[in-house]
């Protein structure tokens, strides 16, 4: 194990394959700041350049540009509130208010350094993992998938807000989220729901547009009505100590950035659930570690720990979803799934072989996703600088650029004029959401993870009938859900009782 995991490394280290990895990252970074684009989608398009490389040298490429996209999403989200790649929606939800309070570099140096120590945890993890993750992952039938993503919609109530009303706000928001993500073809079937005659609707409403609608739109809004800067009136801030403060605030809350990077891992290691589902799930632990209901108030308000989670977890699930991929070839999420086409291109067959014959390249693999993703972070670091004097920009030059983001990204979702019309629609929902106080990350979760718990429930339905409800594993997750679900209700009654005392 030793020697495969120094020779994977000086596979990684040719000059060939390291040249490639570079090319690779150089193409990730574009795409991660373009929004809408995706890793998955570049993924696709590189994989006939592939054909004349060897293992190494087209796994280092692909890797290497697959993460950075995840990494350099996180810029376009906190400098402009746009989500640079599906996955960093969640980044959005604290990040931009800190670019708007003045914190830009701060934020931007806190997102990077967490990405960095996740992407890290993740490797490590998948060079650990491997020979051992088999049971853990063959124990996870359709009934367990279903509950965990009904456990992630649970989390709304961590997202919306405090007291009752806010509760019953953020469930309301993510099963209008769930009503939606079934417009279109039942998969079982091929029944039409709720198409209204366009052929548009018939695979459904795409997730690129309707993100990009209901985050972007609402602040370029609130841009134009301002009239000022991103960062409003407030005094430049000092961005060589504000990216510093961002990267100590990494180390401050260092149990909570490894904590959401194990919930990455995790997440990611399960077949389908995919990096969006990490982040909320990682944003929705970072607010139920809050002290009390006045701590969880600063969320969404431009708290550190928002951005912190979700970028932890953004990077460490390319190491959960890589363990299933080459062990099993069982693929973690879409762009493991193109990735498997890699695989097959270059004549290999994920799992056993992998971890005996070519136990080196598996391990190049580990060595790709620490080196990219250190690199990648020392330049952005080099750059942040630059980048986040663009929050001081009179928001009259800003908007027609962002704009252009927005329209790119939903139109490359599909390339078709149906994406920007629905941007349009979702950005007004999102506006009027905002104006009325109504929250947002509950709906964007319903959505995300709607057609994995109708496809699960199915699943388990047709096959187990009820006795699904009986598993040893489901009855364990049905209890965290009810535990996740009264949590806040007990921390706000517990921060009544600590005021009435202190009153006394």
């Amino acid at each position: 194990m030793f020697d495969a995991l120094i020779n994977g490394l000086l596979l990684v280290l040719q000059w060939k394959a390291f040249s490639l990895m570079m090319v690779g990252m150089g193409l990730g970074f574009v795409v991660g700041l373009l929004p809408g684009i995706g890793g998955a989608a570049t993924l696709a398009l590189m994989l006939p350049f592939i054909f004349k490389m060897s293992p190494a040298e087209a796994f280092a490429f692909l890797l290497g540009m697959h993460s950075v996209a995840a990494t350099t999403g996180d810029i376009t989200s906190i400098l402009f509130g746009v989500p640079g790649e599906a996955i960093s929606a969640a980044t959005v939800v604290d990040g931009y208010p800190m670019a708007k309070n003045g914190e830009a570099g701060r934020a931007l140096g806190a997102a990077l350094m967490s990405s960095l120590v996740g992407a890290l945890i993740g490797a490590l993890v998948l060079a650990l993992a491997i020979p051992i993750v088999r049971p853990l992952v063959l124990s996870f039938g359709s009934p367990e998938l279903l509950m965990l993503a009904l456990m992630g919609i649970a989390c709304i109530t961590s997202l919306s807000g405090l007291g009752a009303r806010g509760q019953i706000r953020g469930f309301a928001m993510g099963f209008l989220g769930l009503l939606l993500s079934t417009i279109g073809q039942e998969r079982q079937s091929g029944a039409l729901r709720f198409d209204m005659g366009l052929m548009y609707l018939w695979d459904g409403l795409d997730l690129v547009p309707v993100l990009v609608g209901i985050f972007a739109i609402p602040e370029i809004i609130d841009l134009a009505v301002r009239g000022t800067a991103i960062a409003g009136e407030r005094q430049p801030e000092n961005l060589q100590a504000g990216v510093v403060e961002g990267i100590k605030d990494t180390f401050r809350h260092f149990w909570l950035v490894v904590r959401c990077s194990a919930v990455g891992v995790f997440i990611g290691i399960l077949p389908g659930a995919g990096g969006g589902v990490a982040q909320w799930v990682a944003y929705a632990h970072a607010v139920q570690s809050a002290k009390d209901a006045k701590d969880r108030e600063r969320f969404g308000k431009g708290d550190i720990r928002g951005v912190l989670g979700p970028g932890a977890a953004n990077n460490s699930k390319e190491g959960g979803e890589l363990i299933p991929t080459v062990a099993f070839g069982v693929p973690g999420g879409g762009a493991m799934g193109i990735l498997l086409g890699g695989f097959l291109i270059m004549g290999l067959t994920p799992g056993p072989d992998m971890l005996t014959k070519h136990l080196a390249l598996t391990f190049s693999m580990v060595w790709t996703l620490a080196i990219a993703n250190i690199i990648t972070v020392l330049l952005c670091l080099a750059l942040l600088g630059h980048l986040a004097k663009l929050t001081y920009i009179r928001g009259g030059l800003i908007i027609p650029f962002v704009l252009f983001l927005v329209f790119v990204g939903s139109y490359t979702a599909n390339g078709q004029i149906a994406d920007l019309i629905v941007t349009f629609i979702f950005g007004s929902l999102g506006y009027l959401m905002v104006l009325f106080g109504w929250p947002r990350p509950p709906f964007v979760l319903g959505f995300v993870l709607g057609k994995l718990v109708e496809t699960y429930l199915f699943i388990s339905v047709s096959r187990y009938g009820f006795s699904w409800l009986s598993h040893p594993v489901v009855l364990v997750l049905i209890f965290l859900t009810g535990l996740v679900i009264a949590y806040p209700f007990i921390q706000e009654r517990r921060s009544r009782k600590r005021e009435g005392v202190g009153a006394t």
